[in-house]
């Protein structure tokens, strides 16, 4: 999973980043310049630890979260489109963290000259939305000159139209296309066409000491995070860190609670491999098939698969262990259709 943090100037994206990675980079950046800072986050997951404790393996591997801080992204840019550089950058996220700035600071001037945080949602919206626009546009402009050209294929032309105008339309009404519903050919059609508001997306209201979210209704989830606040408790010692949220009522570090999130933006589950090797945890997609979960293990697995030996976590901890778990009839075969479920632990059978 590859998260990019975007937002305004001065709204906080380098600070969240820091927040969610326990990072130092600077907070600060020239104005219009591309800086994209990351880093891969372990996932804490407690399952993992108390699997970790029954098998006493080697080896413990958490899954990852890669997150990406972009800055270079400002108002104005959809006039002419997203510079290619920034562009590249964005389309290589499976979904974009929007950072909106919530809290005052007299010594941090505000780009738009004042705070009004579900202004400048809107306004970032519209620079993906109209980046989307003109590029869709550009593509009917293509489709059309290759079918005065001729020598193209009628077919594949026609449906690319098709969809595109489909795009278009509802881009012309101000709907991101993360909205609309797609045919697996046409997922497969649009993979190498960077859209930007087909990502999934989630706006951080960044708050001051004390301050709360603007009440809205978004077309797409939203937190609200005391950034800075947590930036500085995720760099203390442990012991300090625990003092400082007891003192500020901080159940959870932002890391956590962004980490859930993001599995829910991106529609992911974790499953899990265990044995005196390794314990790891997996990460696919919700619907996957125990082929294709697989896959996710190494290629070889997914190609050559027989089956797969599956116990749900829940059974294998209440029960005791793997033993206790086939005596009790958990221990199940599963073929390769099997649909996999947030915390499997599952054994892949491969004739590769």
């Amino acid at each position: 999973m590859k998260l990019g943090i975007i937002g305004l100037p001065q709204s906080g994206k380098t600070t969240l980043f820091n927040a969610l990675t326990r990072g130092n980079a600077p907070t600060s950046a020239s104005a219009g310049r591309i800086e994209v800072h990351q880093a891969v986050v372990d996932v804490p997951d407690p399952r993992v630890d108390t699997l970790s404790k029954m098998f006493n393996p080697r080896k413990t591997i958490y899954s990852k979260v890669t997150y990406a801080d972009i800055a270079g992204l400002e108002g104005g840019s959809a006039k002419t489109g997203i510079s290619g550089q920034l562009l590249n950058q964005l389309n290589q996220m499976d979904a974009l963290i929007l950072v909106v700035r919530a809290f005052e600071n007299d010594n941090v001037a505000h780009p738009n000259g004042s705070i009004a945080p579900l202004r400048d949602v809107e306004a970032m919206m519209g620079e993906l939305l109209l980046n989307d626009l003109i590029a869709v546009e550009r593509k009917l402009e293509k489709l059309t000159d290759e079918r005065k050209k001729g020598g193209t294929d009628k077919t594949v032309n026609a449906r690319q139209t098709e969809l595109f105008e489909k795009l278009h339309k509802a881009l012309s009404d101000n709907r991101p296309l993360r909205e609309l519903e797609f045919t697996r050919e046409e997922e497969k059609e649009l993979s190498s066409f960077g859209l930007l508001t087909r990502k999934r997306l989630l706006t951080v209201f960044n708050l001051g000491e004390g301050g709360s979210a603007p009440e809205a209704k978004l077309d797409h989830p939203s937190l609200a995070l005391m950034c800075k606040l947590e930036m500085e408790i995720s760099q203390l010692p442990p012991d300090d860190a625990a003092v400082f949220m007891e003192e500020y009522g901080i159940k959870e570090l932002s890391l956590n609670r962004m980490i859930n999130l993001s599995y829910e933006l991106l529609q992911e589950l974790t499953f899990f491999t265990v044995g005196e090797d390794e314990v790891r945890a997996w990460v696919t997609h919700r619907g996957a098939t125990a082929q294709e979960a697989a896959g996710e293990i190494h290629t070889d697995l997914s190609r050559g698969f027989v089956r797969a030996e599956v116990v749900a976590y829940e059974d294998l901890i209440s029960l005791g262990g793997m033993n206790e778990a086939k005596a009790k009839g958990k221990f199940r075969l599963e073929g390769k259709e099997y649909v996999v479920k947030e915390g499997d632990i599952m054994h892949v059978r491969s004739s590769l």
